[in-house]
């Protein structure tokens, strides 16, 4: 059964409502989030006296960096937190803020019936690229969008977010 709490529903969740947090906040206009992913290396190994097969094992686990995307706007939250990690004006020595480039995310996603379904926690997240404006073409016809890059150090599903019991209409 896909679903423990709506046994009925057959249709898996859809990619297009969510919501990012940081600082307790929930940071306005994010239109896109890149996936979250985890690859766990592979160590060979083999004795020499074993058969010609090579035995394999789990080594470091390795999470890629996540991508936000909005549109361009006068909310300054991506630009700040991009600029704790390199600020041009800071002087020398001083363009990392070391005491606090880091945060913690909250990727929230909802069903269709606008209620939370499922909640990531990522770890120990840094901006390691901002694009503050696109590429510009005045024959262009697309909004203007802004995006950071996150690395991170691991996340979890937030195992206290339960599925949630949708509404039934008629």
């Amino acid at each position: 059964m896909q679903f423990s709490v709506n046994a009925q529903r057959l249709d898996p969740y859809k990619n297009f409502k969510f919501r990012v947090k940081w600082d307790g906040r929930y940071v306005a206009g994010v239109s896109k989030v890149g996936a979250l992913k985890r690859t766990i290396d592979v160590v060979e190994h083999r004795e020499g006296g074993d058969p010609s097969t090579v035995n394999k094992s789990p080594g470091q686990a390795k999470f890629d960096p996540i991508t936000l995307e909005r549109g361009v706007t006068h909310d300054p939250e991506f630009e700040k937190w991009a600029n704790r990690v390199w600020n041009f004006h800071a002087g020398l020595g001083a363009e990392v803020s070391l005491a606090n480039f880091r945060k913690d995310v909250i990727i929230e996603m909802y069903n269709e019936a606008g209620q939370l379904a499922k909640a990531y926690k990522v770890y120990r997240c840094w901006v390691s690229e901002y694009q503050a404006l696109p590429e510009l073409d005045a024959g262009g016809n697309a909004v203007a969008i802004e995006q950071i890059t996150l690395q991170h150090e691991g996340w979890e599903r937030d195992t206290a977010v339960v599925e949630p019991k949708e509404p039934s209409f008629g």
